[in-house]
């Protein structure tokens, strides 16, 4: 059986000095459009992160493990800004505590980056970037902070802190989410702390990072939260949280919950049953968006943890899987279902023991078609010797869910991906799915955080008509970013 740290954020380890590089200034646009731009989108619509206002959606990246100004694990995060052309490598951004406007310093082991989540906080029309930092000294013991990096015309500049753990409800700053949580057009923030309980900023928020209230929703039922997620789950125009959870001490009960959101904010939490009034299997990671283009936002699970009793019943679950489950007016449609794994028709490969298939999931529409396709990390996954090469899937969106018809897969050694794969790169251990050149087809933007001995870096390949494909793929690391590349594991993560 496997052993895991419940609730830890991103390993931290040895890495790098960042480099504050200036953000591309924005082309022309009035802070009015561009808020029309950036309005509430369809239920299942890919949210668009624009922090510098041009049009054009932006990917930021994490390097929590990172060295800077010479301490260790203080952490980093980056920015590669979209174009007409897609993402721009000569635009670039890379943020520590060091950077200038940026509350407090770099510490050793403050892990900047254990997660990050985007979302126009204050209302201005540019997108602005939550922060948290897991292991921040919050002025009563390393229990984590969130800063938010303001949005403005020429990228990310400045910031505040949002807020900090407590000894009531425990720390934060590892499992982050955003939306519009009660309905009044303000954007809000949702961090676990503790590992149990949830804390709510509800927006619109003020330069000085002071959120409009502040709320706690406590756990009385001795859960754990392993992720969360934002979708408009029921189509009123309200944002959802999907959390997936365990069963206190006992991790192998794997579970979904749902809290609405409502006018008056989350209304009472339901864990999602199946038709005959069993819980619906969870796991360890969870994303939304429209895969059945039905106007509802899904939820998709990634349970890339084997090794559970749970397991005897779940043929599926060797070497990972993840559970599709459609929203609904109601909520999550769980008696509605499907699981997927390697050993599923079509998909690419064969799940193995350690694969890790799931251990990353986003969602957004590759092709154009309307429906929203899974992008699936599979970072544990073996390249004839090159055990942990790691491998993305992309399954494709219809109207009854998931297909594996027409799925892809995609590794370092994919024609038309630079590099090469080698053991323990964990190509696949982040992904996320963005439309960086505005055409409707969202790019892939892979992680592989242990690319070079934990240096890591990051893979975009573009959407087309076809779907996601390697021709006109591209890479960035720690040269492109100007910074060290020892243990930094960039790529761990990508805004939500």
């Amino acid at each position: 059986m496997h052993s895991r740290a419940l609730g830890a954020g991103v390993a931290i380890a040895v890495a790098v000095v960042s480099a504050a590089v200036a953000a591309p200034a924005a082309q022309a646009a009035s802070p009015s459009s561009i808020r029309a731009a950036q309005s509430a989108p369809a239920a299942g619509a890919v949210k668009k992160a624009d922090f510098n206002g041009d049009g054009y959606a932006d990917t930021a990246f994490t390097a929590p493990s990172a060295t800077v100004g010479g301490k260790l694990g203080a952490g980093y995060v980056g920015v590669m800004y979209g174009s007409k052309s897609g993402v721009n490598k000569a635009s670039k951004q890379v943020i520590s505590q060091n950077t200038a406007g940026v509350p407090d310093s770099a510490e050793s082991g403050d892990a900047f980056g254990s997660a990050i989540a985007s979302a126009d906080l204050d209302g201005d029309g540019y997108t602005d970037l939550v922060v948290g930092a897991a292991k921040e000294d919050a002025g009563v013991g390393k229990l984590g902070t969130l800063t938010v990096l303001w949005g403005s015309p020429s990228g990310l500049s400045g910031g505040a802190v949002l807020a900090k753990g407590d000894t009531d409800t425990g720390d934060i700053g590892d499992k982050l989410a955003v939306g519009d949580f009660n309905g009044d057009g303000g954007q809000d923030v949702v961090t676990v702390a503790g590992n149990q309980h949830l804390r709510v900023f509800s927006g619109p928020f003020k330069r000085d990072g002071s959120a409009k209230s502040t709320s706690v929703v406590r756990d009385t039922e001795d859960t754990r939260y392993l992720d969360i997620a934002a979708g408009d789950i029921t189509g009123d125009g309200i944002t959802d949280l999907v959390g997936t959870v365990h069963d206190g001490d006992e991790y192998d009960a794997r579970r979904v919950r749902f809290l609405p959101g409502t006018a008056n904010g989350f209304a009472a939490p339901k864990i999602v049953e199946d038709a005959k009034g069993n819980r619906v299997q969870g796991g360890e990671h969870v994303t939304t968006g429209d895969v059945n283009h039905d106007g509802y936002a899904d939820i998709v699970v990634g349970r890339p943890v084997e090794g559970y009793d749970s397991d005897v019943d779940l043929p599926l679950a060797k070497g990972g899987m993840i559970m599709y489950i459609p929203g609904g007016a109601s909520g999550p449609q769980g008696t509605k279902a499907k699981a997927f794994s390697q050993d599923s028709a079509g998909v690419p490969g064969a799940s193995e023991v350690g694969d890790r298939f799931g251990e990353a999931v986003s969602v957004a529409d590759t092709d154009g078609d309307g429906y929203g396709d899974i992008a699936i990390g599979v970072p544990g996954e073996a390249l004839g010797t090159k055990a942990q090469a790691g491998q993305v899937i992309v399954l494709r969106g219809s109207a009854t869910g998931p297909t594996a018809t027409g799925s892809k897969g995609f590794t370092q050694d994919t024609a038309g991906i630079e590099g090469v794969a080698e053991a323990k790169d964990a190509f696949g251990g982040a992904t996320s799915l963005m439309d960086a050149n505005a055409d409707g087809r969202a790019e892939l933007v892979v992680g592989s955080p242990g690319e070079n001995g934990n240096a890591g870096s990051v893979w975009v390949l573009p959407g087309s008509t076809a779907g996601t494909t390697a021709t006109g793929s591209m890479t960035f690391g720690s040269g492109t970013l100007g910074t060290d590349p020892a243990n930094a594991r960039l790529g761990s993560s990508f805004n939500r």
